[in-house]
């Protein structure tokens, strides 16, 4: 861990010096990444301090949440589950054109296309006994690298307009931290969806509706912390193993994201429009990332970051609470409709045999 924190500083320094977009996190993926291609020595980081780094997200959008967007729900709502229909549809023929190209099954490369979390795909995937888990693995990790390294440069121009923050760590700020964190823990026992990033917003949001307590401004070193602590661990993702598939595969993850990447793009002008938002907003609301990593850059390029959580968030909770419940029950009829299928195959075949 020590060895990835130090590959970590360097690589946030270095991308800080090159004036490259959320430095602190770009770092640490790209020159953790290339260590593990290099180093043959054990690099660990523990899944802890990356949480640790999404409740620190979260409690800063919390923070600076915009309260005038719940006057807005009702006609955001409907944008939200267009999008995500948009988005499903399309990650759906993606998937059907790499499982024909890269001779993937179905099954795996709609998993693989999927833009969830990929904890909770690889858990799916390993509850329905799809064998291709190494596909699946490589085709989420290499869509949110891509989505990572390339989405910070599409929105780069408005970088330059988030203004620097003079404001100094105060104890107020670090006990909310821990106060989230506390709860996020408590959340996640009751299976709570993305807790880590949700309880935070909420905790917060709820104690500006109900306390009179000020909310803390927020440093920039807080972000920076938050991006190191996340970077660090998307870098250790892609494996050397996760290269040794075949060259359709490694080809067909690449086309996958880069077809979804195309995908938002063009639906966040439609968002754009139809919204009034800046194209910054629009696009890190549709983009098929990670939703930490989005609201990161969100908060760099000075966008509207409380909808960009929103829009994000509501994205994940729509593929939990609905598509993987749905693929499920139709994975579960098609199985009983295939053993159907074989009996009857099987009892004409012997009806045959007995004449």
């Amino acid at each position: 861990m020590l060895k990835v924190l130090v590959l970590s500083l360097i690589g946030g320094y270095i991308f800080s010096l090159l004036h490259i977009p959320i430095p602190w996190m770009l770092g640490p993926i790209v020159v953790v990444m290339l260590a593990q291609f290099i180093y043959k020595g054990p690099l660990k980081w523990s899944g802890k301090m990356r949480d640790l780094g999404v409740v620190m997200v979260g409690t800063v959008i919390g923070v600076n949440f915009n309260i005038d967007l719940f006057g807005m729900i009702g006609s955001i709502l409907f944008y939200m589950i267009m999008l995500n229909v948009i988005l499903i549809g399309g990650s759906i023929g993606i998937a059907y054109l790499t499982s024909k190209w890269a001779k993937v099954p179905m099954k795996a490369a709609i998993l693989g296309a999927i833009p969830g979390g990929l904890g909770q795909i690889v858990v799916f995937a390993e509850e329905e006994k799809v064998e291709e888990i190494g596909v699946i693995s490589y085709f989420q990790v290499i869509r949110l690298l891509l989505v990572v390294v390339f989405v910070p440069f599409i929105v780069a121009g408005q970088v330059m307009s988030k203004q620097p923050t003079d404001a100094k760590l105060t104890i107020s700020l670090v006990l909310l931290i821990a106060f989230a964190w506390v709860c996020s823990h408590l959340m996640k026992r009751i299976h709570l969806p993305v807790a880590f990033f949700i309880t935070p917003i909420i905790l917060l949001i709820t104690l500006q509706l109900t306390t009179p307590i000020v909310m803390p401004q927020v440093p920039g070193i807080v972000m920076d912390v938050a991006q190191l602590l996340i970077g660090a661990h998307i870098g250790l993702m892609l494996k050397p193993h996760m290269i040794k598939l075949p060259v359709r595969v490694l080809v067909g993850g690449i086309f996958s994201a880069f077809a979804l990447i195309v995908l938002t793009f063009g639906s966040s002008f439609l968002m754009s429009f139809t919204l009034d938002t800046t194209f910054a907003t629009s696009f890190l609301s549709t983009a098929p990332g990670g939703l930490d990593q989005m609201v990161l850059l969100a908060n760099a390029v000075n966008a509207e970051v409380s909808l960009v959580s929103m829009f994000q968030t509501f994205r994940l909770l729509f593929i939990f609470i609905l598509i993987m419940p749905l693929m499920k029950m139709f994975y579960r009829w098609r199985e009983k409709k295939e053993v159907v299928y074989n009996q009857e195959q099987y009892q004409r075949q012997y009806n045959q045999g007995a004449k």
